[in-house]
């Protein structure tokens, strides 16, 4: 793949390239190039200088941009869809839901090109009056996640291009062909030259460099909690505005009323989209100490059937990277020394062939497990989910907010 500076598909500088692993089979899914601050620095440039052009355009004009992406993504979604499949490793279902998340979030934001208004305000004579209206930031810097790599980047695009901004991607390294993908069609779409900026590479190297860059107007970052924190710290010297989407720690409360069939629909949707790796994943299990017996022997029953494997076919596919199927084993050998029973899964899925390589790991369900564990205080991302019974709606709310 290629990175995109001022309209033109390159390199990195160093002519380095890093390794990207197809999360099913552990195999090289390709090479992307590993950017360099003299690449940021020819990207920020061209935003820069493509900025006053931009923004001098009507907000029509450019929605017209963003629509023809639109047909363009549509006419080939059956090509992203391969892609979410195999370098996200995302489950084929998943991956369709996510691509009509990438048509109708664009759809969206270019349906506002005719609702960006201003205000006049009275002023301090019967014969002034004051106009005010908006203005793009300027550059705009969007990192995005590999968790969901279509609908994230088109969510930073989108509003960012509408609103006269110019853009600097840094897609995650587990995705980056993705972004390459997306930001492809919007240069077939006619988005002029250094308008839209794309870089791939290490964090540590370009990713903390960007992010202190002076003439960075606006960070729009979705990632962990973690992540944030350190980008906050890096872009205060410059004041750039912050746009952050951090990570999260949900509970999932079932009350003893519950209508237990939708209920068990909703929680394995709520859990195991995505593998579980997701900020907005159930996290924590809060169940009415009287049904609560009743309601996991199901929960269990039901999660030993989900299929685990080739994501085409499958209902639980693979952990993004081998850093994740480490995360996940963790998190089960310390709920065994902690002597928290596991119900069902806990180890690496026991997968042949081709598949035999890759970062799989069985649904896990955890049984009464104490409210100071780590297990309900840190973020598992992954496909574990501990659970506790309850007595009362006051004691699952107060442990809800408890993390």
């Amino acid at each position: 793949m290629k990175m995109l500076i001022n309209g033109e598909w390159v390199s990195s500088q160093s002519g380095e390239e890093i390794k990207k692993i197809n999360p099913s089979t552990g195999d090289v899914f390709g090479l992307f190039p590993a950017g360099t601050k003299e690449d940021v620095d020819r990207a920020i440039d061209a935003a820069e200088d493509s900025f006053d052009s931009w923004s001098d355009m009507t907000s029509v004009e450019r929605a017209k941009i963003l629509y023809k992406a639109r047909d363009l993504i549509a006419a080939k979604r059956e090509e992203l869809e391969g892609l979410l499949v195999s370098e996200n490793g995302k489950i084929l279902r998943e991956a369709r839901d996510e691509v009509n998340g990438v048509l109708d979030q664009i759809q969206y934001y270019a349906e506002f090109a005719r609702k960006i208004t201003g205000d006049i305000v009275e002023g301090d004579t019967s014969r002034r009056k004051i106009f005010q209206y908006k203005v793009p930031y300027g550059i705009v810097l969007a990192l995005t996640p590999w968790n969901f790599p279509g609908a994230m980047v088109v969510r930073k695009l989108a509003p960012a291009l509408l609103t006269g901004n110019t853009v600097i991607l840094k897609p995650s390294s587990d995705t980056p062909f993705t972004a390459e993908w997306i930001v492809r069609k919007f240069v077939e779409a006619g988005i002029p030259k250094g308008v839209l900026n794309l870089v791939t590479g290490k964090g540590s190297e370009i990713g903390d460099y960007v992010v202190a860059h002076k003439k960075v107007a606006l960070i729009t970052m979705t990632g962990s909690t973690a992540t944030g924190q350190r980008i906050m710290g890096q872009a205060s010297a410059n004041m750039a505005k912050l746009v952050l989407e951090l990570g999260g720690k949900a509970p999932f409360i079932v009350w003893k009323d519950a209508d237990i069939k939708n209920t068990l629909k909703t929680l394995i949707w709520a859990k195991f989209l995505n593998v579980g790796q997701s900020c907005i994943a159930a996290e924590r299990l809060y169940i009415h100490e009287e049904i609560y017996e009743s309601f996991m022997n199901k929960f269990v029953e039901i999660t030993k059937k989900l299929k685990v494997g080739d994501p085409n076919v499958s209902d639980v596919g693979p952990l993004i990277n081998a850093g994740a199927l480490k995360s996940a084993e963790k998190f089960s050998e310390d709920a065994r020394t902690s002597g928290i029973k596991i119900l069902t899964g806990g180890k690496k899925a026991d997968l042949s062939g081709k598949f035999k390589g890759g970062y799989f790991f069985e649904p896990t369900l955890l049984d009464n497990v104490p409210q100071n564990s780590e297990l309900f205080q840190e973020e598992i991302f992954g496909p574990i989910l501990g659970a506790a019974p309850v007595s009362s709606i006051e004691e699952a709310i107060e442990k809800s907010n408890d993390s």
